[in-house]
């Protein structure tokens, strides 16, 4: 009979890891349950080398975000209706858009065959599915609402799909027009001024101050352009680097929340995120700590994500959630807290965080809007200011040459 290590957590929020001999993964899993613990993970062990052991798939060619959202909604649909999971998977895998989704929800289908549960069935392609998608799916299969989850996911990816757009779209303009100036001002210092100095020297006179400053950045950046393109490169190379790296990505994320208005949306994206995802998980069913915790992992700021860690131990300490939620003010300003406090007096919290999540929704859709209706002027203003700049550079030197011929 198969060994299986599993790990869980129970209804205090306490991870247990073990192993266990059972005929398959299933049965396992109906044992958690049983015992009133929550799987996070289900592996066999292989009784040769005592390390855990999975099925190997093909890897598929790259899916894109629109199968997973088709994915994503159609199964919620299926299982919605009744029709069995495994069995649901099997007919979005035929009629998949694409080869590449077709070969992964066959994965998929044939890793659930195995007796993997969905979660850890998608796991094995973080690619289409994120740590959150993943912690999402397994909160719905632990509580039996995995429809309710998936058409939840659905939703959210498609506001964040929403939010991302518009933010695209309205970037066009700007960026359009910051590429065209810096594309003339280039022209300008590389070309047009160097040709203008010899004919203005041969009179013998001094360039002014400005334009000597023009000038002489024009020579730089054509003496040096290449090593300043390279270190240029080398320095977005490093920052890349820099951010996979977990310090590198916490320095970062301090300073975009430190910023006065990107620092604050920052955050609200993330309220909105935990608050609508907390209120459906607790709405469902899910005790309290499991729920936070898998919340938490839907925030995408680790540094925010430290702080409610800190919340979520006072809860498992016995402590309000309002009260433990107040040592996060960058994420729970105090107007939320006592949003959530009442709803706790109430018995309504899952009511009551859902409803913190579409005010905030809105609150964000209006400051994502101001900010980019802000852009477009600045970038403007910035290019008029070096535009004109280059202009009264150049036109110093013709009034003083004017003055050298008479």
């Amino acid at each position: 009979m198969p060994v299986f290590s599993y790990k869980a957590i129970d209804s205090q929020g306490h991870e247990t890891t073990e192993e266990i001999t059972m005929p398959s993964r299933k049965d396992v899993i109906d044992q958690l349950i049983s015992r009133k613990l929550s799987p996070i993970s289900v592996e066999e062990q292989n009784p040769s080398t005592g390390h855990s052991s999975s099925r190997r798939f093909s890897r598929p060619g790259r899916v894109s975000k629109s199968d997973v959202d088709a994915f994503t909604r159609e199964l919620s649909k299926l299982l919605s209706a009744g029709v069995p999971l495994s069995r649901s998977i099997n007919i979005l895998s035929r009629e998949a858009a694409s080869e590449a989704a077709k070969k992964q929800w066959s994965d998929i289908r044939d890793s659930l065959s195995d007796g993997s549960t969905l979660a850890d069935s998608i796991a094995r392609f973080p690619q289409s599915f994120s740590d959150v998608y993943v912690a999402m799916v397994r909160a719905g299969e632990t509580g039996g609402f995995l429809d309710q989850v998936l058409n939840q996911i659905a939703d959210f990816r498609a506001r964040e799909q929403r939010l991302i757009g518009t933010v695209k779209t309205a970037m066009i303009y700007p960026v359009i027009l910051a590429v065209l100036g810096t594309a003339i001002l280039a022209f300008l210092m590389t070309y047009f001024i160097p040709k203008f100095v010899p004919i203005f020297e041969e009179f013998g006179g001094s360039l002014p101050f400005l334009t000597l400053i023009i000038v002489g950045a024009s020579d730089i950046v054509k003496q040096y352009g290449l090593i300043i393109l390279i270190a240029v490169i080398m320095t977005i190379i490093g920052l890349r680097r820099a951010l996979a790296l977990e310090e590198g990505r916490r320095v970062f994320e301090r300073i975009v929340l430190a910023l006065p208005v990107i620092g604050r949306i920052v955050a609200n994206f993330a309220l909105v995120r935990f608050s609508r995802m907390l209120g459906t998980l607790t709405g469902a069913g899910v005790p309290l700590v499991t729920a936070l915790k898998v919340s938490n992992e839907s925030i995408g700021n680790q540094t925010l994500s430290d702080t409610v860690n800190q919340a979520i131990k006072k809860v498992q300490n016995g402590a309000a959630l309002a009260s433990s939620m107040a040592v996060c003010p960058k994420l729970f300003p105090p107007s939320v807290i006592e949003m959530i406090s009442v709803s706790e007096e109430s018995g309504g919290v899952d009511q009551g965080l859902v409803h913190i999540a579409s005010s905030y929704e809105e609150t964000l859709d209006r400051e994502l809007s101001a900010l980019v209706a802000m852009v477009e002027p600045a970038l403007l203003f910035l290019m008029a200011i070096a535009v004109a700049v280059i202009i009264l550079g150049m036109l110093l030197p013709i009034f003083s040459l004017q003055e050298l011929i008479h």
